[in-house]
């Protein structure tokens, strides 16, 4: 049976870098999810995390298992999960949206100031995950710097 499961969390402050963060986790759920034909999107923004998969029920729930252990998410929500007739998201194996105007209004609709995903309930997720679907996918940059300029010292 095919599912949507979506969750929040806090991302710690002492996680680290929050681009190697990112990029990390999009790059390790992108591969994941391919080899196992899951879909969906992760948005960050005010130091929240908020992803929405789409996929076989079995490996979504193992799957949330394992980011439950993850140190990287604090204070997890997860959202009940709904069975699906068809793929949303199968454009993407993680779709990526960063901080956008548009979602920071859907969430002032509800009071909130910005994006805070502790104002989702189940009446509002269906619209939210819309407001993501209609998103244009964000290309996360590289760090780039002193120390990431990919200069070869022996040239």
């Amino acid at each position: 049976m095919k599912i949507r499961l979506c969750y929040s969390s806090i991302r710690p402050v002492d996680a680290g870098d929050l681009i190697e963060n990112l990029n990390d986790i999009l790059s390790k759920a992108r591969d994941f999810n391919a080899k196992y034909q899951i879909y969906g999107v992760l948005y960050y923004a005010n130091n929240a995390f908020f992803q929405c998969l789409e996929g076989e029920e079995e490996i979504l729930n193992d799957l949330m298992q394992r980011i439950m252990q993850d140190p990287r998410h604090h204070e997890i929500n997860v959202f009940k999960a709904i069975e699906i007739k068809r793929i949303y998201f199968k454009k993407w194996s993680m779709k990526y949206v960063q901080k956008s105007s548009k979602i920071d209004l859907f969430f002032q609709q509800l009071n909130a100031d910005g994006f805070h995903p502790s104002m989702l309930n189940e009446d509002v997720l269906p619209q939210f995950v819309n407001e993501l679907l209609q998103e244009e996918q964000t290309k996360l940059r590289r760090k780039v710097g002193l120390h990431q300029r990919g200069i070869n010292p022996y040239l």
